[in-house]
């Protein structure tokens, strides 16, 4: 019963502190959404990622997970090491762990599962992710239908985080 309710306090917790005075960042039919302006600057883009649909209904087959798999890039351990820090740092502990699963799905191996540019979308539109793709909104409905928090984090963000998980499927 402790452990529920830790978990219910700190599920509130990371809800709270998603939330931000940001008008919510949604891709458009033609790729990511633009900075805000108080956000720093995208990196050119690396991805080769599909157009996001234009609508909110739940595709047949997923318009990112084709083609190679995030596994297959080079690990920069300097970026692995920024992509580590905001793994820490933006609360993505408290859902995700490596080889255990949390409140949301175990991330061991999941640059063996899924592409980059999969794993850059979900990492920073998952709000979206979840009513258009099949592969995250079977994720979202596996996890109790917990929808995992926008952190409104950046291209060149979520580029990093790839390059962590990277470096720890490897090690593994």
């Amino acid at each position: 019963m402790q452990r529920i309710a830790l978990i219910l306090v700190v599920g509130m917790s990371l809800l709270l502190a998603g939330c931000s005075n940001k008008a919510d960042v949604t891709p458009s039919a033609s790729g990511p959404a633009a900075s805000t302006p108080d956000s720093t600057p995208a990196a050119p883009e690396t991805t080769a990622a599909a157009p996001a649909p234009a609508t909110s209904e739940l595709l047949a087959h997923s318009l990112y997970d084709s083609g190679p798999r995030a596994s297959e890039g080079r690990v920069d351990t300097v970026q692995a090491a920024a992509g580590k820090k905001l793994f820490m740092t933006k609360g993505c502990t408290a859902c995700h762990g490596w080889g255990k699963k949390l409140t949301g799905p175990d991330l061991k191996g999941v640059t063996n599962r899924r592409t980059a540019a999969w794993m850059e979308q979900q990492i920073m539109h998952p709000d979206v992710m979840t009513r258009t793709d099949p592969i995250s909104h079977g994720l979202m409905i596996a996890n109790n239908n917990l929808q995992m928090l926008n952190l409104h984090l950046t291209q060149s963000e979520a580029a990093s985080l790839i390059v962590y998980f990277r470096q720890r499927d490897a090690a593994h």
